[in-house]
C-alpha cells in the first residue's frame, strides 16, 4: 500500500471535527486542537490509523471473506456504492435493515425471494398472473433491490463490516459487536470510538474526505484480493507444469522401449538363420 499522504488529507479536509460543545470525550486522544469552536483532528494519528486499518484489511481479503460497507448518510451513499461495486463487495447505503447481521437468515430468504421473482420472468410463469398480481410482485421485487440488491453476492457473514458515521449506524455497530465482526469505522470527535475496533478518526459529513478515505482502504483491499488470486494462479501453473513434464517423461520411456524392442525383433531373424545352417552341417556329416 501507498504511504498516507499528510498534505493530501489537509486538503481533502479530513481534519475538520465537529463543534467543541458537541465533542465525545473518549475522541480527546485524537484531537490537536481546537481553533474556532471546531475541534480539529491530529492528521498524523490518522495517517497512522488509516495504515493500520489498510494492512488488516488486507489481509480479510486475501484470506477470501467478504467486507461488508456501511454508509447510509447522503453525502457517503454514492460513493461507497461506487468504490465497493468496483472491488466486488457488498454494500448497505440505504436503510439499515434490522437483523441484517443478526438474523442474517431471514435477509437471505428476502435475497432469495428476490432470484424466484427473476426465474418467474424468464420460464414465463410470470406472464400467467393476473394484472394485479404482476404489479404487487414487481413492487416487491424493486423494495428489495432497493434495499437488499448490493449484497445478493453474500451467502455468509462477513469477515468485517466497515462503518461511514459510527453515531448514525449504531445499530450496524451493536449487530457486528452481538457477533464478534471486526468493526473498522470513520470516527468523527462527535462519536464513541470505544465499540470500533479499528478506528480511523476523521472527518465523516465531507464527501471529499471520505472519498480520500477510502481511497486508501479500497487499494489496500484490491491488492490484497489480486495476491490472492496470483496465490490460486502459481499453484495451477506449477500442476500444469508438472504434468507436462510427466508426459514428456512417459514419451521418452516408450520412445526407448520402442527402440529395443525394434532391434531385438531384427537380432531374432539371424539367429534363427545360424541354427538353420547348424542343422544342415550336421545333416550332412550324417550321411557322409
Amino acid at each position: 500500500m501507498a504511504k498516507v499522504n499528510i498534505k493530501e488529507l489537509l486538503d481533502s479536509g479530513v481534519h475538520f471535527g465537529h463543534l467543541t460543545r458537541k465533542w465525545d470525550p473518549n475522541m480527546a486522544p485524537y484531537i490537536y486542537t481546537e481553533r474556532n469552536g471546531v475541534h480539529i483532528i491530529d492528521l498524523y494519528k490518522t495517517a497512522a490509523k488509516i495504515e493500520e486499518t489498510a494492512a488488516a484489511l488486507e489481509k480479510i481479503a486475501n484470506s477470501g471473506r467478504k467486507i461488508l460497507f456501511v454508509a447510509t448518510k447522503k453525502q457517503a451513499k454514492d460513493i461507497v456504492a461506487e468504490k465497493a461495486k468496483s472491488i466486488n463487495m457488498p454494500f448497505i447505503t440505504e436503510r439499515w435493515p434490522g437483523g441484517m447481521l443478526t438474523n442474517f437468515i431471514t435477509i437471505r430468504k428476502a435475497v432469495k425471494k428476490m432470484a424466484t421473482i427473476d426465474r418467474m420472468k424468464l420460464d414465463g410463469s410470470f406472464e400467467a398472473l393476473s394484472k394485479r398480481e404482476k404489479l404487487q410482485i414487481n413492487r416487491q421485487r424493486e423494495k428489495l433491490e432497493k434495499n437488499l440488491g448490493s449484497i445478493t453476492d453474500m451467502t455468509r457473514l462477513p469477515g468485517a463490516i466497515f462503518v461511514v458515521d459510527v453515531k448514525k449506524e449504531h445499530i450496524a455497530v451493536a449487530e457486528a459487536q452481538n457477533l464478534n465482526i471486526p468493526i473498522f469505522a470513520m470516527v468523527d470527535t462527535n462519536s464513541d470510538p470505544r465499540p470500533i475496533d479499528f478506528v480511523i478518526p476523521s472527518n465523516d459529513d465531507a464527501s471529499k474526505s471520505i472519498d480520500k478515505v477510502l481511497s486508501f482502504i479500497i487499494d489496500a483491499i484490491a491488492n490484497g484480493l489480486a495476491e490472492r488470486k496470483a496465490g490460486k494462479e502459481k499453484p495451477q501453473e506449477e500442476k500444469a507444469k508438472k504434468e507436462v513434464k510427466e508426459v514428456k517423461e512417459v514419451k521418452e520411456v516408450k520412445e526407448v522401449k520402442e527402440v529395443k524392442e525394434e532391434t531385438t525383433e531384427k537380432k531374432a531373424p539371424k539367429a534363427k538363420k545360424t541354427v538353420k545352417t547348424e542343422k544342415t552341417e550336421t545333416s550332412t556329416e550324417e550321411t557322409k
